[in-house]
């Protein structure tokens, strides 16, 4: 037999590697990321992130915002959790967010400086939670805010400072509320307001009302939706539809003063005020002057008293020939 021209020496392992089809490095799986989806950095413990920036926290039952958050972050679903309270600066880093839902956590506050450095924010659910009330410039940062869901809460009063001045926000829902009236001032600040959702709030129509009328009257409503609006109070109008007062049903309503008006008002309001105050004492000063005058010009005029002569050896006695009141009474004798 005829023998092989190769040693059949085994070939040493750092040869057998090189020669393989299929590197060993190539065979190993990659190691599934820190936390969070394989192959997406900076996603929150026991969230899922996905390509293009959604963070999914739904119903994990979470107290509070998770930390983590990043400037990947485009989309952060916490909504069906238990976040009871946004304290300051609840979502530090997620500078680039613009969807955010917190939908039924059963939130009951929401600090004044919560959704700060949320400059980019387009949407924002806030609906199904317990919030009876808002801190003066809460939504005040979100000046890129676009849709903004407040329904279904306990709000009984929606100050305008709240909103603050939203640009271009153009959906507000408002339903299944407490609210009776909107605060003056309030629809103003909303110039890009177009969607306004109403219905399940217990309107009462009075003056307070005015402002909201003017706005539907401005923004007509589909008939099925304008019917659902309507006042639980008073009594003579109850269940009449908003749409149906027009401006004139208002005429014996003060018309509210203007930004400009109540400006002049608080302006003036103090500085009259102290001017009627220093007027009462410089005319009460003269007053004084003068009566002190009279009383000293009276007093000049007046003829001193003269005093009476003394008389060193006492009264007269009527037993004496020569005092006087002798004499008078020998006149008279």
């Amino acid at each position: 037999m005829r023998s092989s021209p190769f040693p059949s020496r085994p070939l040493p392992l750092p040869l057998l590697l090189l020669l393989s089809p299929w590197p060993a490095w190539a065979q190993t799986p990659a190691a599934p990321s820190p936390s969070g989806t394989p192959g997406l950095p900076a996603c929150p413990e026991a969230c899922s992130c996905a390509p293009g920036g959604q963070t999914n926290c739904s119903a994990l039952a979470l107290p509070a915002v998770p930390a983590g958050l990043g400037r990947r972050v485009r989309a952060l679903l916490l909504d069906h959790n238990r976040v009871r309270a946004l304290p300051p600066g609840a979502f530090a880093g997620a500078c680039a967010l613009l969807r955010l839902d917190l939908r039924e956590n059963g939130l009951r506050s929401v600090h004044a400086r919560a959704f700060w450095g949320l400059d980019a924010l387009q949407q924002l659910d806030l609906s199904a939670n317990q919030l009876e009330a808002l801190a003066p410039g809460t939504f005040a940062p979100l000046r890129a805010l676009r849709s903004l869901s407040l329904a279904g809460n306990r709000l009984a009063r929606l100050e305008p400072a709240a909103l603050g001045a939203l640009p271009l926000l153009r959906a507000l829902s408002l339903q299944d509320n407490a609210l009776a009236a909107l605060a003056p001032g309030l629809l103003a600040g909303l110039p890009a307001l177009d969607a306004l959702r109403l219905r399940g709030n217990p309107w009462a129509c009075g003056c307070a009302l005015r402002p909201l009328c003017a706005w539907l009257r401005r923004h007509p409503r589909p008939p099925a939706e304008a019917e659902t609006l309507l006042c639980v109070s008073p009594e003579r109008l109850t269940l009449s539809p908003l749409s149906a007062f027009s401006d004139a049903a208002f005429r014996r309503c003060a018309q509210p003063l203007a930004p400009g008006e109540l400006a002049v008002v608080y302006a003036l309001g103090p500085a009259s005020f102290l001017a009627s105050l220093a007027a009462c004492l410089a005319l009460g000063s003269v007053l004084t002057a003068c009566r002190a005058r009279r009383r000293r010009r009276a007093a000049a005029r007046r003829p001193p008293r003269r005093p009476p002569d003394p008389d060193p050896d006492g009264p007269a006695s009527a037993a004496d020939p020569g005092s006087p009141a002798a004499a008078h009474a020998h006149a008279h004798a």
